[in-house]
This record gives C-alpha cells, sequence and structure tokens, in this order.
C-alpha cells in the first residue's frame, strides 16, 4: 500500500483547508486517510453500516462487487474452488501462499492429528438445553477452550498465535458434529484420523458405533468446496467483530466466539437457513404452483425474496455460480433431482432468473440459496446451517486476526458516535422532577 497522492478538503463554514494522505491500494477503490481530521479540525465522519469506510488495510482477500470478483491472496475463488481442496485453501489464507506439496502433507497431517477435544469438553454439553440452537452450543464451546487450550493471555509470541490457529480448525467440525449430537440424543462419535476434513466431519456427524460409515463421494466434495466458499469475505460484520475484539489483546478463543455470536444474525450467516425455511413455506402454499403468486407478491413489496441478491456483488455472486454447479452434481449424484422441496428449488432459480424485474436488480441467486440445499440434500439439519458456516469461515477469522496482531502498532479499536441524546442538564431533587 502507497500513498498515491493527498487531497484537500475545503470547508464552507470558515475553518482553514486540510491536506489528507490518498492511498491506494493493489485492488479496489482508494481511500481517504483521514487518521487526523479530528486533530486538525475538530470534525468527525458519520458512515452507519461503514458503507464507505475501510476499517482495516488487509491483504487476505478481495471483493470486486461491480465485476462480481472474489480472491483470497490474489487468486480467484473460482480457481481455488476447482484446483484446491479446503486445507490447501486455510494454509493458503494463514501463510500467504499456497502450500508445496511437502508443506501440504505437513499441514494436513497437523490438522488432522488434532481433532479431538479435551474430555471435559464433553462434560459441558450437559449444561445446554437439548433444545439450544447448536450455535448457542458452539459459542459457549469455543469460549470455554480457552481455558483448556492457552495457559496464558499472552498474545505476543506470533508462533503461539499460528498454533492457537491450527488447533482451532483442527477442533472446529469436531466441535459442531458435539453440538448436533447432543441436541439430537446421539453419542459423541471421534474423529477418524484417515479421513479428509470433509470426509470426517461427515463421519463425526452421521456414523454410529454400531456400524461403519462412509460419506458418499459426492457430498464429501460438494461439502469441500462449500467450506472453500464460506472461508473468508473480506471485511463482513463477524471478521470486524474479530478484528475489533482481538486488538484489546482478548484470547483468540474468546475473538473467535464473538464472530460467532456475530456470524448469528439472520443478516449474516443465518441467511442460509433463512432461505430454506422460504422454500418450506412456499412448498406448504402449493410449491411450483404457487411461484408465480409468489414473484409477484415479491414485486408488491408483500413478500421476501430471500437468497438472491447481495449487499456486495452486483452481479453474479461468484461463489453461486460456483455451488450452483456443485449443488446440481449432487442432486444428480445422489439421485435427489426428483425430490419435490429441491425440484421447488430449482424451479424458483429458473423463474426469478428468467423474470427481467429481478435481473435488472440484480437479484441473483445468492451463495446462501445453493449452500442451504446442498446442505439438506447431505442430510444437515437445517439449524446446524450456520455453524457450518462458522467452521469454514474460522479459519479466515485467524488469519485476520492474526494479520491485525502482526502489526507493530495495535491500535485498539474505538469508534466513535454522533451523539443525539440530551445535552448536559442539572440532576433536580426528587421532588421536583415531573
Amino acid at each position: 500500500m502507497a500513498d498515491a497522492a493527498t487531497v484537500t478538503l475545503t470547508f464552507s463554514d470558515g475553518r482553514a483547508p486540510i491536506t489528507l494522505p490518498l492511498k491506494k491500494g493493489s485492488c479496489g477503490a482508494p481511500v481517504i486517510d483521514i487518521g487526523s481530521l479530528y486533530n486538525a479540525s475538530g470534525l468527525l465522519t458519520f458512515d452507519p453500516g461503514y458503507m464507505s469506510t475501510a476499517a482495516a488495510a488487509s491483504a487476505i482477500s478481495f471483493v470486486d462487487g461491480e465485476k462480481g470478483l472474489l480472491a483470497y491472496r490474489g487468486y480467484a475463488i473460482e480457481e481455488l474452488a476447482k484446483r484446491c481442496d479446503y486445507l490447501e485453501v486455510a494454509y493458503l489464507l494463514l501463510n500467504g501462499e499456497l502450500p508445496s506439496a511437502s508443506q501440504k502433507e505437513v499441514f494436513d497431517y497437523r490438522v488432522l492429528h488434532h481433532s479431538m477435544v479435551h474430555e471435559q469438553v464433553k462434560f459441558l454439553l450437559r449444561g445446554f438445553r437439548r433444545d439450544a440452537h447448536p450455535m448457542s452450543i458452539l459459542g459457549g464451546l469455543i469460549g470455554a477452550l480457552q481455558a483448556f487450550y492457552i495457559p496464558n493471555s499472552d498474545l505476543t509470541p506470533r508462533e503461539q498465535r499460528r498454533e492457537a490457529a491450527i488447533m482451532m480448525l483442527a477442533k472446529m467440525p469436531t466441535l459442531v458434529a458435539m453440538s448436533y449430537r447432543y441436541s439430537v440424543g446421539l453419542p459423541v462419535m471421534y474423529p477418524n484420523n484417515s479421513m479428509g476434513y470433509a470426509e470426517n466431519f461427515l463421519q463425526m456427524m452421521f456414523a454410529t458405533p454400531c456400524e461403519s460409515y462412509r460419506a458418499h463421494p459426492a457430498a464429501v466434495k460438494a461439502l469441500d468446496q462449500l467450506f472453500i466458499l464460506h472461508a473468508d469475505h473480506e471485511q463482513n460484520a463477524s471478521t470486524s467483530t474479530v478484528r475489533l475484539c482481538a486488538s484489546s489483546g482478548s484470547n483468540p478463543y474468546a475473538a473467535i466466539s464473538a464472530g460467532i455470536s456475530c456470524l448469528s444474525g439472520p443478516k449474516h450467516g443465518g441467511a442460509n437457513e433463512s432461505a430454506l425455511k422460504m422454500l418450506y413455506e412456499l412448498q406448504k402454499t402449493g410449491g411450483i404452483k404457487a411461484i408465480p403468486g409468489f414473484l409477484e407478491r415479491i414485486k408488491r413489496k408483500e413478500a421476501r425474496l430471500i437468497g438472491f441478491g447481495h449487499r456486495v456483488y452486483k452481479k453474479y455472486d461468484p461463489r453461486a455460480s460456483i455451488m450452483r454447479d456443485s449443488c446440481h452434481e449432487l442432486l444428480h449424484e445422489l439421485g435427489l433431482e426428483a425430490d419435490p422441496l429441491f425440484k421447488l428449488a430449482l424451479t424458483l432459480e429458473r423463474a426469478a432468473l428468467e423474470d427481467d424485474y429481478f435481473v435488472s436488480r440484480h437479484l441473483y441467486p445468492n451463495v446462501d440459496f445453493y449452500s442451504g440445499i446442498v446442505q439438506k440434500a447431505i442430510g444437515i439439519p437445517t439449524p446446524l446451517f450456520t455453524a457450518i458456516f462458522a467452521l469454514a469461515r474460522t479459519v479466515g477469522w485467524f488469519a485476520q486476526m492474526n494479520e491485525l496482531l502482526d502489526e507493530p502498532d495495535v491500535r485498539l479499536a474505538r469508534p466513535r458516535q454522533l451523539y443525539t441524546g440530551e445535552p448536559l442538564r442539572e440532576v433536580r431533587a426528587i421532588e421536583a422532577r415531573n
């Protein structure tokens, strides 16, 4: 990142002009560095939702919504999803480069052989209600990990933070599977080090002690791709939460737990769960025959089309293009193309893509629409969808957190505000209050 030029701010209220640096990254819009604005002018900027604010300088991922581009460390997501597995992408996000064959072997071994969790973690499950949402359980378990795996809160040593990333990447599938199996009354299944990352997760989810289990190869492939697509996505709400938490010097497991809490919201990680619920409701009201009327209701603002459109992407979400192919392939391989719910989803997809109203407004199916269908086809229950998202995003959160903490001058994040409450006033005696 370099200072490309400067900009001069002039004011209409008599304040003197101010010159501020204009910085340009390797991609994307230039940014005005307003770090000195308040000291120089006594003014703050106001940007609810951070629509025009770059809160971090990062080299991890890049989104160009106008072009429909997502890249990790400079590699287009389409190439990574086609040529790499999830652990290769995880290595890339954490280390900056794709691994060599020998580096991948060592990295995979470390991740796959740290997947066990402390036996006492199982006892924590008993403190949750059986009907608790998996995200609530997961957030609690991860917050508790700081009592098991980091003897102190000093995260200054870089290698200690790198080790924490490996540990969390390894244990996340185990914790998600434990959360699910507890909620349905099944015994916890231990990880199997002979299996790959996605396959091992499916084994822990669906195997029983009574018989052997092997996941369908198409399900393993689709899930591994889903992990890749969700691994990082620039400075979104949960990533910003993790960075904000880490800026205080908090334990990394606490920061990840904070990210999970943010991700659990229906406007963020819960979107794929909401999209599938929309399909269930549509199925109840008439299924395929009800689609034309449903789309008309959306046009009249009487209903919401969930899983279509994206806050950032103005063209097709590149992740959705990949997930769409994966979804169709999976349904074909599993013989589910005629399933009423999946047939409804694909018919709705086609109807929206053929309607100028939705196309002209860039309301294309996004990754949440397809990921919900894929997970449902694999057998993952709807309440667990957001936990799967968290599993995949953990490596991105750690990469972002480590990048922040590697900076020579880590500043405690402290957003300012536009105060709109009462001005300073006197406390009156209680007898004089109305």
